[in-house]
């Protein structure tokens, strides 16, 4: 018996329903996947953004006391400079420290610390600090005290070129200049920071306001002079204050600015 009128088009419907739900399971399933692929690119997004803000952090505190890094990774001068094992750029004239003793004062906001400079022990380092500070680069907007350290090494690194431990100066140099043998820096020690290799010396330096030892197996850090007044002061206005996460290695909780440099 042929199918009557009625189931013939019962079935026609019942086809052009399981045709739109099928349609509308396939649109549902590329909208799944689309989904998925969007999160994962998402969380690879986010993955990236913290991973390069993890290394950024490394990078604003890879060089200077108590850092093993490798050359490349150095915030003061550029990385080629870094690798090398000779002067790059244009460094000042190591003839400028003119082989004599300096005297001068540092101010970290208000607190007044006197210094001299020794530019027969290290003629370059001591002649690029001087040439740096005659041309007022210590003191422009920006330049901070970006690093404080408060446990088993007591320094404080000043003068990188964005005021957060990174920048290229233009130039980066070496040799290492006198670095104690010992690895003992007494407190006053005024030194340039630099990263693993002997010519990254840069912008950047530190003073060390508690006796520290560091490690002298890559040759130290060159030691430009040291704090003849102002240090206790610094200590208990500063220093004592801690950094701003209260780790022992950071931002100074008492955010420190280089407000004049004066060398004669």
């Amino acid at each position: 018996m042929a199918p009557s009128k009625n189931a013939e088009r019962d079935a026609r419907e019942a086809r052009d329903r399981l045709r739109k739900y099928n349609a509308r399971q396939a649109v549902h399933s590329h909208q799944v996947k689309r989904r998925r692929r969007d999160n994962v690119l998402a969380v690879i997004g986010v993955v990236v953004v913290a991973t390069l803000a993890t290394l950024t952090q490394i990078y604003y505190f890879s060089a200077g006391p108590g850092h093993k890094v490798s050359a490349s990774a150095s915030p003061s001068p550029s990385a080629s400079a870094a690798a090398s094992d000779k002067n790059v750029g244009k460094v000042p004239s190591k003839t400028i420290a003119k082989d004599r003793t300096w005297t001068g004062t540092i101010d970290l906001n208000d607190v007044k610390l006197g210094f001299t400079l020794d530019g027969k022990k290290a003629p370059q380092a001591a002649s690029v600090f001087i040439s740096l500070a005659q041309k007022n680069f210590y003191t422009t907007t920006g330049k901070t005290c970006h690093r404080l350290t408060t446990s088993g090494l007591f320094v404080i690194q000043c003068g990188s070129v964005n005021g957060d431990g990174t920048g290229d100066p233009g130039f980066s140099f070496g040799p290492i200049e006198n670095a104690p043998t010992s690895g003992v820096y007494p407190a006053g020690t005024i030194a340039m920071a630099r990263s693993s290799s002997a010519y990254s010396n840069g912008s950047q330096f530190f003073i060390v306001y508690k006796d520290t030892t560091l490690d002298s197996s890559t040759g130290g850090y060159s030691v430009i002079g040291k704090v003849t007044s102002g240090l206790s002061t610094f200590i208990s206005k500063i220093a004592d204050q801690g950094t701003a996460d209260g780790s022992g290695d950071g931002t100074p909780k008492v955010a420190t600015t280089i407000t004049k440099v004066t060398v004669k």
